[in-house]
């Protein structure tokens, strides 16, 4: 099905072609008509499922039909849960807006940075892409407020709800115009997001992306067994050794995060951490360097890897495998797409050997686990 029969107009058509897509993912081909048929939306997508486009492309649409009216106030509201992931959905909506007649203006709205230039940028803005407490922050301050919103968005609804934002998203649940269209989007489907979608969704068309086993099949996975003071050299020799332009290293904690980057640095591997305890500036220019391939490793905590989406990225590393299955597969599927083949690596201790059998017997595959004692690694 291309995407000439999703309801899309010539210029947003254009805009598509002009961004390499070439077919449409199975959510954008359920999801783009309902929009555009003003349905609610209950998602159930992974990241990298191509959700993201799955509303952009019919909310521009809709400015370009003219339902979404032109008076300077915000008509989309996207919730996102990090800094990160704001970021990138606004540059997907401005990348596609850019060959469009209908000048549409999108702001990122994030913590971590001055609201200064924020309540300026906000006064003209169409789309608002924020993290809950800084758009209760700007309404707080009279900078913004929500009563022309005619789409809401909901991105990532499981992980704002995971870290915390319930509170804050009532709140904005309680500004917003009762007449609307609301669109929802979730890794799971959980007992928290069926209250959202009882009380905040309207008769909603559930679209829901199972994610298959063979999509892991692009993804060499490969494991080490090492003791713990063995991991950090492993890790360099890893690096090295394989000549590895670009690896991203997950680990459970921004202390973790921290060390291990000091310790790639002193090495001669270019390392930078991007975590919560980082200010915006510096984690939006450590994610811009490394996409730019301008640094060779990122090191990433979970709940921070959300903004991170990298077309052909070649290795990820676990440095610390997740607490969860879903989480392990999540992370590893930041490589191996678009139909290039990637490589994930897990560094095992002994303590992690048990967790590591029952994420293999989740995932339904068998990783080998390749012993390490015999590697010299002095010096690294």
């Amino acid at each position: 099905m291309p995407f000439s029969s999703l309801g899309l107009s010539k210029p947003l058509l254009k805009a598509v072609a002009t961004q390499n897509y070439t077919k449409p993912y199975p959510i954008q081909q359920d999801a783009i008509p309902a929009i555009l048929h003003g349905k609610d939306i209950l998602g159930i997508a992974k990241t990298g499922s191509g959700k993201t486009a799955s509303f952009v492309l019919p909310i521009l649409e809709l400015f370009l039909r003219r339902q979404l009216a032109k008076n300077n106030l915000v008509k989309v509201l996207v919730l996102v849960p990090t800094r990160e992931l704001a970021i990138q959905v606004a540059d997907v909506f401005q990348a596609f807006s850019e060959k469009i007649p209908r000048q549409v203006k999108t702001l990122a709205v994030y913590g971590g940075v001055s609201i200064n230039p924020q309540m300026i940028a906000i006064r003209d803005a169409e789309i608002v892409v924020a993290t809950p407490g800084r758009l209760l922050d700007l309404i707080a301050s009279n900078a913004v407020q929500l009563s022309a919103v005619e789409v809401l968005v909901l991105d990532e609804a499981d992980k704002m709800l995971d870290l915390g934002f319930a509170d804050e998203m009532n709140q904005v649940f309680e500004l917003l115009p009762t007449r609307r269209q609301t669109i929802l989007f979730s890794a799971t489907l959980g007992d928290a997001i069926e209250t959202i979608n009882k009380n905040v969704l309207r008769n909603p068309v559930k679209i829901e992306v199972v994610e298959e086993a063979e999509n892991l099949d692009l993804i060499k996975q490969i494991a080490y067994r090492v003791d713990p003071e063995r991991k950090g050299p492993l890790l360099r020799y890893l690096i090295k050794s394989g000549a590895m332009k670009q690896v991203l290293v997950f680990v459970s904690s921004t202390r973790t995060a921290d060390n291990v980057v000091t310790k790639l640095n002193k090495n001669g591997i270019q390392a930078a951490a991007i975590h919560s305890g980082k200010t915006q500036g510096a984690r939006t220019d450590a994610l811009t360097k490394f996409k730019a391939g301008r640094l060779t490793v990122l090191v990433a905590t979970d709940l921070i890897s959300r903004g991170i989406d990298i077309q052909l990225l070649p290795h990820v590393i676990n440095f610390e495998l997740p607490r969860s299955p879903k989480d392990y597969i999540h992370r590893i599927g930041r490589t191996g797409r678009a139909e290039s083949e990637g490589e994930a690596i897990s560094l095992i201790c002994p303590d992690d050997e048990h967790h590591f059998k029952i994420i293999q017997k989740k995932m339904g595959k068998r990783v080998e686990i390749l012993e390490t004692t015999e590697l010299d690694l002095l010096g690294y």
